[in-house]
């Protein structure tokens, strides 16, 4: 568990850290599973997260939730790693997860993108 296992010193600004970090991307369905999904990746690696983000997709109303959420890990390799699989245990649990991928060293157009998010839209 990182230092204070929560979600709050999981989510701290490390900018400066980033682009030596690889990223975890896990898409779930539902932001109530994006939580749960990443306070458990959080709690089992050392790993903090970037900005969730939002998709809500054409075929919305056919999905079991018609939200779609991604969850960013950021860490060593090894810890997104181990983070992701908490992670994905927890959503499918739950809601179930869409895609996920791990990207080990980031460029920096790459980076700038994962900066982006809709959460903070109308």
């Amino acid at each position: 568990m990182p230092q204070g296992g929560s979600m709050e010193v999981c989510m701290r600004k490390q900018t400066s850290r980033n682009n030596q970090e690889a990223v975890g991307l896990l898409e779930v369905f539902g932001l109530v599973c994006a939580f749960l999904a990443a306070d458990a990746g959080c709690k089992a690696a050392n790993v903090h997260l970037e900005v969730f983000d939002k998709n809500k997709p054409a075929n919305a109303d056919s999905l079991p939730v018609p939200l779609l959420v991604t969850v960013k890990f950021r860490g060593s390799v090894a810890d997104v790693e181990e983070a992701m699989r908490a992670a994905e245990a927890v959503a499918v649990q739950n809601t179930g997860i869409v895609s996920r991928h791990i990207i080990p060293r980031p460029t920096e157009d790459t980076e700038k993108m994962l900066k982006i998010s809709a959460l903070d839209k109308n």
